[in-house]
């Protein structure tokens, strides 16, 4: 694998060996966390509406107080990225941007931030899938919420234990009792014949799917409690690497269908817009 790296004396970007790629051991993504990503699915060496990712790392580096990203260097570092993975007709393209070299506590430096663009084979998705509600909640109100940050290892311990259960997602409360996400994916439940999603004041991530399903497909927000789970009659995943996914079981409860009506018409309106346009 070949990843395009700038800063951390790459200068304005290379293409190297992910093998040979060096970053410093005190750049303050890899002491503390202190950094945000993307990924973005690639088809046939062209990301898919890369403009809404980088305008979203964009939000996620002001919202934890990072220098603005050079949004036209990342673009071109992903075109590099991806020229230099020929092979890979169906992609992961994962944007890094940290704060570059720190202290080794949370105050950062006042060096340049590291910018990492990775491209790897994306793993193909599965008809459907299963999920699990973990015993944790997302803080809807933290200084976090609904960015997407480095700071992963909370997501780890929650699909862990949603894997240990033989689901591959994991389900997450806010605070407040109501429904929030998965740990990279946001959840669309229809309920009584409604297509419903949590709203971001309930705390998760602005996904692009999840925000290219509303547009495209529409569907409403609404603060949704936990027991709304349990009167689904259809459910489904939005994320960059599953589109859109069926939710055949929840906590070991079966669905009555996986994919049902909404869920299918839903599905190839996803497919059918996402192929017509690559930057949507």
């Amino acid at each position: 694998m070949r990843v395009w790296i700038a800063g951390a004396g790459y200068g304005r970007g290379a293409v190297v060996d992910a093998a040979e790629a060096r970053i410093p051991a005190l750049d303050h993504g890899i002491t503390v966390g202190d950094g945000v990503f993307e990924t973005v699915k690639g088809i046939g060496g062209q990301p898919f509406a890369l403009s809404r990712h980088l305008r979203r790392l964009a939000r996620s580096a002001a919202g934890i107080g990072l220098p603005e990203p050079d949004l036209e260097l990342l673009a071109e570092g992903v075109r590099q990225a991806v020229d230099a993975a020929p092979e890979v007709q169906a992609a992961r393209i994962r944007i890094t941007m940290t704060g570059g070299v720190g202290p080794l506590g949370s105050e950062r430096g006042d060096g340049e931030p590291t910018y990492i663009v990775a491209v790897a084979p994306m793993p193909p998705m599965a008809p459907s899938t299963e999920v699990w509600v973990v015993p944790w909640t997302r803080n809807e109100n933290g200084e976090l919420a609904g960015l997407k940050t480095t700071s992963y290892a909370g997501n780890v311990r929650a699909l862990a234990y949603a894997k240990e259960r033989g689901s591959s997602e994991a389900i997450f409360a806010n605070t407040a009792g109501n429904l929030c996400e998965g740990t990279g994916s946001n959840i669309f439940l229809v309920v009584r014949g409604r297509l419903v999603t949590p709203p971001l004041s309930a705390g998760p991530l602005a996904g692009i799917t999840r925000e290219l399903v509303l547009e495209w497909a529409g569907g409403e927000e609404t603060d949704l409690p936990m027991s709304a789970l349990e009167e689904a009659s259809e459910a489904f995943l939005t994320s960059t690497g599953r589109d859109v996914q069926p939710i055949g079981a929840i906590d070991g409860r079966a669905l009555p269908a996986a994919p049902g009506p909404v869920t299918r018409k839903t599905m190839e309106v996803f497919a059918e817009r996402s192929a017509s346009d690559m930057d949507p």
